[in-house]
C-alpha cells in the first residue's frame, strides 16, 4: 500500500505565495511521476504540474511562470512554490504518485492524496 500526504495549504492575499509539499510512502520500489491537481467545488478536478523521475515537468497554462513543482527523490516528496497567486488559483490540491510497488514485483500503483485548502482571497 502506498500513501500519499498533502501539506502546506491555506489563506493567502492576492498577490502571495505558498508552497506545498507531498510525500509519499510505504510499499514503494519506485516513483516514476508525482504530480498535482487542483478540485474546485462543482468543476471537474484540473491538472496543475507534474514532474517525471528524470526531472521533465509539465504546467497547466494557467500556472505557468508562477508556479514551480520540484522533488526530492530520497525521501519521495514533490513540492509545488506557487507565486503571484490568483483567487483563481482557490481550491483543494491535490497530490498523486505513480509507480512501482516493492511487495507486489512488477504491479505499479497510482496513488491519491486528501488534498490541502489553498484559499486566495482579501
Amino acid at each position: 500500500q502506498v500513501r500519499v500526504v498533502e501539506s502546506g495549504g491555506g489563506l493567502v492575499q492576492p498577490g502571495g505565495s505558498l508552497r506545498l509539499s507531498c510525500a509519499a510512502s510505504g510499499s514503494i520500489f519506485s516513483i516514476s511521476a508525482m504530480g498535482w491537481n487542483r478540485q474546485v467545488p462543482g468543476k471537474q478536478r484540473e491538472f496543475v504540474a507534474d514532474i517525471k523521475s528524470d526531472g521533465i515537468t509539465n504546467y497547466a497554462d494557467s500556472v505557468k511562470g508562477r508556479f514551480t513543482i520540484s522533488r526530492d527523490n530520497a525521501v519521495n516528496t514533490v513540492y509545488l512554490e506557487m507565486k503571484s497567486l490568483e483567487p483563481e488559483d482557490t481550491g483543494v490540491y491535490v497530490c498523486n504518485a505513480d509507480g512501482l510497488r516493492s511487495d507486489l514485483e512488477g504491479i505499479g500503483f497510482h496513488s491519491w492524496g486528501r488534498g490541502t485548502q489553498v484559499t486566495v482571497s482579501s
